[in-house]
């Protein structure tokens, strides 16, 4: 527990006195202490900061380290058996180092097996996504920490009520409590800036979507994050003006299916529900409505979009991003494969020709912009030739990085089940071939812009190191000499590519 000092003007006995004579109190009071711990993609992260301001705003205290605080959350990712098997080594572990610390696991990891983590030693919640959002009052109820909050402050307990999933036994005799109910009633969305990473006050990147309407037949995520719903676009710009206010210059728009955003919200121009005569004349907002919102209504310097489904790269979206310099030149549109009947099996909606339009539009439109893909290989079944049909495409296509990763079978999903699973030699040996096509080709990419000058922005670097970290427009790594105020965009003329970051030089006006 951390110590506060404060200092009042006497009221009675104890005083001593300030240096002008003047008499004073001092007093400690006890601060509650807590620690968020994220694993996986951004939209965890986000969550993560979400809840950080969930504690904040109750009068707690971020510690340092999980080892110094009385409450550890974390805020786990359940995308592959790895990460499932990363949060369990890190509840030992902080079990291990704190284990006076009351530990509470949430996330998608928490949503989608409850049971099986309220049964490790050490853990003392488990509170599913379905409950996120009520996390700090629900850990703070069955806390132990003798610091209180305002008065008024917190859910009363009779009004929460935990899953029928009942409760497991920890080591010490004490009941983990489990608080997950049906995903799919959920509607609450948490949002809250994130940034790259601890102590970099750079480049936030704020969740404005989550959840998921599509059934990829691999993937979890609409099981642990519920059907897809959006931020309201006013909540969206009172968040963008707030960053901007406080003096960030590129804002990081992000989501779990980023296209779909606004597809929940009510169309402009209905009065109501049963006002079915409007509805067909109704609009109702899509993600480019947005964009020309933000860029209208908000200084913001630079938009840059994450992921987006392919078949939502619409004509619109490459022309506005093609034609306005606050939006980064960079597009990341998940293949997973270029086999059309692998495609079929995964049940994505869309064909590898439909797919290949799309990027080649995105290269005609915008051709210094960085184009990135997901890419999975081992699926259940995926023959050699159907391997060959994705290395082909990524070869053809003009990708300038790729991420790769190899299926992993996740329960409850239809691919779990599917015969043929690929031995894990072979799926390893394919994501080794992908990897190196793609750094060929990224490094091919870098090579084209020495002698050229892009704009980038400042990320960090100490005020001795010998040079400074920043990222260009077109989402590629560049290192500068000497040592430059983050936060900043600047030119800079490009003098070489080493070990995979671009060399240069700011170029002063």
């Amino acid at each position: 527990m951390r110590l506060r000092k404060k200092f009042r003007r006497h009221r009675g006995a104890g005083a001593t006195a300030l240096p002008n004579g003047a008499p004073f109190l001092r007093y400690t009071s006890s601060v509650a202490t807590f620690y968020v711990e994220n694993f996986g993609c951004r939209a965890t992260q986000a969550d993560g900061a979400s809840l950080e301001r969930q504690f904040t705003d109750r009068g707690l205290e971020r510690a340092t380290t999980p080892a110094e605080a009385q409450l550890v959350v974390l805020n786990t990712c359940t995308v592959t058996a790895a990460a499932d098997h990363d949060a369990r080594a890190a509840i030992r572990r902080i079990h291990r180092l704190n284990p006076n610390a009351r530990i509470v696991v949430t996330g998608c990891y928490a949503q989608r097996a409850p049971e099986e983590i309220a049964a490790l030693e050490g853990v003392s919640q488990v509170i599913g996504n379905s409950h996120k959002h009520q996390l700090a009052d629900l850990s703070w109820q069955h806390s132990v920490i003798s610091s209180q909050p305002e008065p008024n402050s917190f859910v009363p307990l009779d009004v929460l009520q935990p899953s029928g999933l009942g409760r497991r036994p920890e080591a010490d005799g004490q009941p983990a409590d489990i608080w997950v109910s049906d995903i799919f009633a959920h509607t609450q969305l948490l949002a809250a800036p994130v940034f790259d990473a601890p102590n970099e006050r750079t480049r936030p990147n704020l969740k404005i979507q989550d959840g998921c309407n599509n059934r990829c037949s691999f993937c979890v995520i609409p099981y642990v994050r519920g059907r897809s719903r959006s931020l309201p676009e006013d909540r969206i710009l009172a968040e963008v003006r707030a960053l901007v206010s406080a003096g960030y210059q590129e804002v990081v728009l992000s989501g779990i299916n980023l296209g779909r955003w606004g597809r929940d919200l009510k169309p402009q121009g209905l009065a109501a529900p049963r006002d079915l005569r409007l509805a067909a004349s109704a609009h109702r907002p899509g993600f480019e409505d947005l964009l020309r919102r933000i860029l209208a209504e908000t200084t913001v310097p630079k938009l840059r979009i994450s992921s987006v489904e392919p078949m939502d790269w619409s004509a619109d979206l490459i022309a506005l991003m093609a034609s306005s310099p606050r939006i980064a030149k960079h597009a990341h549109v998940p293949l997973q494969s270029g086999s059309d009947a692998l495609l079929r099996r995964m049940h994505r909606r869309y064909r590898p020709k439909h797919y290949v339009d799309r990027i080649l539009r995105i290269r005609a439109a915008m051709p210094d912009a960085a184009i990135g893909a997901d890419v999975m290989v081992g699926f259940p079944g995926e023959s050699d030739a159907e391997f060959q049909a994705t290395r082909s495409l990524v070869e053809a296509l003009p990708f300038t990085y790729l991420h790769v990763f190899s299926y992993s079978p996740r329960p409850g999903t239809p691919a779990a089940s599917l015969p043929g699973q690929v031995p894990d030699g072979v799926a390893r040996e394919r994501n080794r071939i992908l990897r190196e096509v793609a750094s060929v080709k990224k490094h091919a990419f870098m090579q084209s812009f020495v002698g050229r000058s892009l704009a980038a922005i400042t990320l960090h670097g100490a005020a001795d190191a010998p040079d400074t970290e920043a990222l260009t427009d077109n989402y590629l790594k560049l290192r500068l000499p000497g040592s430059h105020p983050p936060n900043r965009w600047l030119t800079a003329l490009v003098t070489n590519v080493v070990n995979g970051t671009l060399l240069g030089a700011p170029v002063h006006p």
